[in-house]
């Protein structure tokens, strides 16, 4: 699969259903900011930090040219990060799993779900069950993206990595689409397209910068 390329054309995202709102892509969107809050359902962080700040920034600066979409992938943990589970949320405030152990500790639920709905229109991921065996060139990749210069390290170490990351992947039942096809590394990650379509920036984990992104993109 391509892969999406800062700079360039945003691909349209691969998404199977529009849970909430809907259906809506970047071709739909022009003129608009778009930012694109990918989490999991079995994901503390996602509901702790990123979608709380994405539902702030959708509230404050939808009036002022930013559309907000949410994506729901899942690279691991299947049985949790589904379409049903996604429903429920969506739906009741549900949560799941870590989910729902960590912002139970914390005292972030009511009832035992969540006190905050998501406004904006969210979509589950496309998934495609794996058909082959994980090949060399695929182990390689994921490795390269992850460990600076491994070609150079032990040959044990190496070989203990290699199979490592084969037994991960091959564990992994299926492929997400939208995940995959901008070259994400885990949630939460922000996608963010500006008013010509253009894909601007991709990031996994805390962004600090998100809002002074955002805002500049408005300005242009």
């Amino acid at each position: 699969m391509i892969t999406a390329q800062i700079g360039q054309k945003a691909p349209l995202l691969p998404v199977s259903d529009w849970v909430q709102g809907g259906p809506v892509n970047f071709d739909q969107l022009s003129g608009r900011v778009v930012l694109v809050e990918v989490f999991q359902l079995n994901c503390p962080g996602c509901f702790l930090y990123s979608l709380p700040e994405a539902v702030d920034l959708y509230q404050r600066y939808f009036d002022h040219g930013l559309s907000v979409l949410g994506v729901a992938t899942a690279f691991e943990d299947f049985d949790k990060n589904n379409l049903d589970n996604l429903i429920r949320l969506i739906e009741n405030g549900d949560v799941v799993g870590e989910t729902q152990l960590m912002l139970g500790r914390q005292g972030k639920l009511i009832a035992g779900r969540l006190p905050y709905r998501i406004p904006f229109p969210v979509a589950m991921d496309r998934l495609h069950k794996r058909q082959a065996d994980v090949d060399h060139d695929e182990i390689l990749a994921f490795i390269n993206d992850r460990i600076s210069n491994f070609e150079q390290q032990p040959e044990i170490y190496q070989q203990q990595i290699r199979q490592q990351v084969q037994d991960y992947l091959q564990s992994l039942a299926y492929h997400a689409e939208t995940f995959e096809l901008f070259d994400l590394k885990g949630t939460p990650s922000h996608i963010l397209v500006d008013k010509q379509g253009l894909l601007r920036d991709c990031a996994f984990g805390g962004y600090a910068d998100l809002e002074a992104r955002v805002l500049g993109l408005l300005r242009e």
